[in-house]
């Protein structure tokens, strides 16, 4: 898969635009994620008034994303493709700095942390989804923006993440449901503490 044309287009496009914009898209590019983390302990906050299956979603959105970076780790480690700002011949200077050697572009980590951690707080709460899913399209679209991934290690990684997010929360519900329900009613503060109360008694 070729997608130096498109970075290339792509990269050209970034240097067109002005500077803020450039600015924007390197604060996002680098800090985007923290977004993400601060998503999923709102997301774990409500649910310590919610069900059982609402707190087990709410905590497995983390864990189902850490497991799509682990994949995404994997796949690196065995695909070895050079970052594409220093292997596209003819290409602008990245507006970061490119990467160094070894550290390689396919797929790339903040799109599967990205679309992972996307799906599984839409899971969790679904009208997050008309957030979570356009932050992880802008932050995919930012590493080939600043010049260090190509379209399709942020494709691919979107991809990864979603499935890998989806798959791991969705498995994973019914077991850790049943945690949440013990642990609720263990009589533990820790655990309390942890998992809150659940939603209040009808009546």
């Amino acid at each position: 898969m070729d997608t130096s044309d498109l970075y290339r287009d792509v990269t050209d496009f970034a240097h067109s635009t002005p500077g803020w914009v450039q600015s924007l898209a390197e604060i996002w590019t680098k800090s985007g994620l923290l977004v993400f983390g601060l998503l999923f302990l709102l997301v774990w906050w409500r649910a310590r008034t919610r069900g059982d299956t609402a707190m087990a979603l709410a905590v497995l959105a983390p864990l189902a994303t850490a497991v799509a970076y682990v994949a995404s780790e994997v796949v690196k480690s065995t695909v070895h493709e050079d970052r594409p700002c220093r292997a596209v011949p003819g290409a602008l200077a990245p507006l970061i700095t490119c990467p160094a050697p070894g550290d390689w572009s396919f797929p790339s980590n903040h799109s599967v942390i990205a679309g992972a951690a996307a799906v599984a707080l839409a899971l969790a709460v679904r009208r997050l989804g008309l957030l979570t899913v356009p932050l992880a399209l802008l932050m995919a679209f930012s590493r080939v923006f600043v010049g260090v991934h190509y379209p399709h290690d942020v494709a691919m990684g979107l991809l990864l993440g979603a499935s890998v997010g989806a798959l791991v929360a969705i498995a994973l519900t019914g077991p850790i449901r049943r945690i949440i329900g013990s642990m609720r009613t263990s009589g533990v503060r820790p655990a309390a503490l942890f998992t809150g109360p659940g939603p209040a008694p009808e009546g």
